[in-house]
């Protein structure tokens, strides 16, 4: 397989990994407008998700004799767990690496009990929240460059939650950008004003 195939089946598992699918969207709602009967099942669902990473993250917390609470909640069609109460730096690594990677045990942790591939998403002490914050501020100042200098800007690598909020920012401020690269090089670029199209 090329680099550019392995690129672009790795961007589309990417945007299917950060984007909810006409289905679940489809599943939020019936004709009527009211509830769909489905959507109660999927609600149950993520719930569920949400319980057994809590279980997981709870015994993985005190074999590793670490503090810290379990919230749970449900973000659009997919369930969010957040480590909180503690400053865990350990958890989340210098980069964010260590979160990514416990992040994917949990998916794992909730496959083995449902079998079916989750989406969670998982946080420790605010640390995806702060990102979020820092990466929002960066994508306005490259956004701010790019409209002034008429030229495509690169940044650097970034994992693909930051990559999302990246894109999202970048479409928020009226341009477009992409993702180039495969993992763990793959990086967003932002486009001037009549730039290609997202890839």
């Amino acid at each position: 397989m090329s680099e550019t195939q392995a690129s672009t089946e790795t961007d589309q598992q990417n945007r299917a990994e950060d984007q909810p699918t006409d289905q679940a969207r489809d599943q939020a709602r019936d004709q009527d407008g009211a509830p769909a009967t489905s959507q109660v099942s999927v609600a149950d669902r993520l719930e569920q998700e949400g319980e057994i990473a809590a279980d997981y993250l709870e015994e993985l917390l005190e074999i590793v004799d670490l503090d810290g609470d379990i919230d749970m909640d449900v973000e659009g069609d997919r369930a969010t767990v957040s480590i909180v109460g503690a400053d865990l730096p350990q958890l989340v690594g210098d980069k964010g690496e260590v979160l990514e990677a416990l992040q994917e045990l949990t998916r794992l942790a909730v496959y083995r009990e449902t079998g079916e591939r989750s989406r969670l998403m998982l946080d420790v002490s605010g640390h995806r929240a702060t990102r979020r914050t820092e990466l929002e501020a960066l994508a306005a100042e490259v956004v701010g460059r790019v409209r002034e200098s008429g030229e495509p800007e690169p940044l650097a690598a970034m994992s693909p939650f930051e990559r999302k909020v990246v894109h999202d920012a970048v479409a928020a401020a009226g341009l477009t950008s992409e993702s180039e690269g495969v993992e763990p090089r793959r990086h967003v670029v932002v486009l001037p004003p009549g730039g290609p199209d997202t890839a």
